[in-house]
């Protein structure tokens, strides 16, 4: 059985696309030497960049300023059998330039636990991986869908 059976991969336009329809995604970064995950929301900006908005104390801002990270958003309908992943790696920058802050604040994104201080950070997509899990599944040559 070939391993990618059910599923099709994305192109990277494909996964900037699906990216863009929903609300949250997962930060992958680096806390204490060890993986940490955080759920955030966020938005992408026009390059395909994934933006999110925290605390400026934080302690996520402060492991992800200038270092590489993972971000993954999906979108899964358990009932079809159906679903995407995207994951989206590169590095991570607090945005620190007034002019960047004024055009990224357009995108209308508010911190869903707001703070005093809060600062935007940006992940530049170095790269772009995505896959599609294709309705139903396929086991021993049999469709079986929901």
């Amino acid at each position: 059985m070939d391993p990618n059976d059910g599923f099709r991969v994305l192109g990277r336009e494909e996964c900037l696309r699906m990216l863009a329809t929903v609300p949250v995604g997962r930060i992958v970064y680096t806390r204490k030497a060890l993986p940490a995950v955080l759920p955030v929301n966020f938005r992408l900006d026009c390059d395909g960049a994934v933006v999110l908005r925290t605390s400026a104390a934080s302690e996520l801002a402060r492991a992800v300023d200038d270092a590489v990270v993972a971000f993954e958003a999906d979108a899964v309908n358990a009932v079809a059998q159906a679903g995407w992943s995207v994951v989206v790696t590169g590095r991570a920058a607090v945005v620190t330039d007034e002019a960047e802050l004024k055009r990224l604040d357009r995108l209308g994104l508010c911190s869903w636990v707001p703070s005093p201080e809060e600062v935007l950070v940006r992940i530049e997509p170095e790269v772009v991986t995505g896959r599609e899990l294709l309705a139903g599944r396929t086991i021993y040559g049999l469709h079986l869908s929901a």
